[in-house]
């Protein structure tokens, strides 16, 4: 009985940690910097240029979704690699991407399968 209540137990924290949705997920919102996204809060980029200028500078470029949640592009590869040069073609744009998301600790990370500028 203990073995079975401590799996249960296991079983249960393991699905909280980092759970993908079974079928991919479709976002649309602003590619934007992700330190202006918090420190400005902002609903949309201030500029291209500045998207831009913020990606090439290291920053971790993320999605804003229209609801307001921010998407993490992530790889999910071992070892892991940043997302910047999937996004930057799309920074300070609005865009429609697809994926895999998880959702840990109430932040949301993508592993985007499609991305594409919204017309």
């Amino acid at each position: 009985m203990k073995r079975l209540a401590l799996a249960v137990l296991v079983l249960s924290v393991a699905g909280r940690l980092a759970s993908p949705a079974d079928a991919p997920v479709t976002v649309k919102g602003y590619v934007l910097d992700s330190a202006c996204a918090f420190t400005k809060a902002l609903d949309k980029p201030i500029s291209r240029e500045c998207a831009i200028a913020c990606g090439k500078a290291g920053s971790p470029l993320v999605i804003l979704a229209e609801d307001g949640t921010l998407y993490w592009p992530i790889a999910d590869t071992t070892p892991s690699s940043g997302q910047n040069s999937k996004l930057l073609p799309f920074a300070g744009q609005k865009v429609t991407a697809s994926g895999k998301v998880f959702d840990r600790g109430g932040s949301k990370a993508m592993v985007i399968e499609k991305i594409a500028a919204q017309k």
